[in-house]
């Protein structure tokens, strides 16, 4: 029963730190807190339905259609919310606000578009096939989430830590007008550490539409909640931070509704993130810094 228990917590955990990259990967290069990712995870979700369901695309074909999608939407979003206020040097806080209102404005969209309604993928979406591996049960679908998100976390370490693009994204995150002086063009960082953590969020909502078979237009809000706590827990800006805590928190949360209730889940996880910033306050990978302010032309 515990091993069938960590099994879930693991596909669970999986998703949560599949979400929260994208999430840390803006705040930790560029230091915006994106509130409107979680519309974003959304309308990947809605683009991986429609995929279904009008083109009747494969669920692979519908996975990488709505993460292009949720990258280029990130990317729009960038454009529109973030970048008016880059150049006119506005403070960070400028930033937050203009984030809720662009992901006010996408989930009233959504709203609209889907009347409201709860939308599922219809049946034989996916194959349901069940495994039997040394005792643990074990699905196809699991297996699937599981392997996507470790071939896409995979892909994101190998790509920010051993390319040449890598380390110019790296670059802009110590000191953007230091790179700039270097030759790296911050605008192209821009579009691809947006575009990159979009297409994340929009894999993370096709992985979660699928395995609850419900889509609808308030679904990235709980795991914005989720992202906020996992960013935290694994230190601000850390990619491996934010793995190992999004693994953590689909490991408390699903065994406190495996052994205990559902209704002290998010208690016991908003506990836990209290004593652990009681005792190391960085998170678990996180460094103080000192935060500098870039002088803007």
């Amino acid at each position: 029963m515990i091993a069938q228990q960590l099994l879930n917590a693991l596909v669970v955990g999986s998703v949560y730190a599949l979400f929260a990259l994208g999430f840390t990967l803006i705040f930790g290069v560029h230091h915006i807190l994106n509130l409107a990712h979680g519309a974003v995870f959304m309308w990947g979700a809605f683009v991986g339905l429609y995929a279904v369901t009008l083109l009747e695309a494969p669920f692979p074909v519908a996975l990488l259609c709505a993460s292009v999608a949720a990258g280029l939407l990130s990317v729009a979003l960038d454009w529109v919310a973030f970048r008016p206020l880059r150049r006119r040097g506005a403070p960070e806080f400028s930033a937050i606000i203009s984030s809720i209102g662009a992901g006010l404005v996408l989930m009233n969209i959504a709203q609209r578009l889907s009347q409201t309604r709860v939308m599922r993928y219809p049946f034989g979406t996916f194959p349901i096939e069940v495994y039997t591996l040394a005792g643990l049960r074990v699905t196809l679908l699991q297996l699937t989430i599981v392997g996507s998100v470790v071939v896409i976390v995979c892909g994101l370490f190998a790509y920010i830590f051993y390319t040449g693009f890598g380390r110019q994204i790296r670059a802009v995150a110590v000191n953007e007008r230091t790179a700039s002086l270097l030759g790296v063009n911050p605008t192209a960082v821009y579009f691809q550490t947006f575009f990159i953590s979009g297409a994340l969020a929009g894999a993370a909502g096709v992985l979660i539409g699928i395995a609850f078979n419900s889509v609808h237009f308030l679904m990235g809000e709980p795991y914005m909640l989720r992202a906020f706590v996992v960013i935290v827990l694994g230190g601000l800006g850390s990619i491996g931070g934010a793995v190992i805590a999004g693994l953590l928190l689909g490991f408390i949360q699903t065994m406190t509704i495996a052994y205990l209730s559902s209704e002290l889940s998010d208690a016991i996880i908003f506990s836990l993130l209290f004593v652990i910033l009681l005792v190391r306050p960085t998170g678990f990978f996180g460094t103080l810094r000192r935060e500098k302010r870039v002088a803007r032309e």
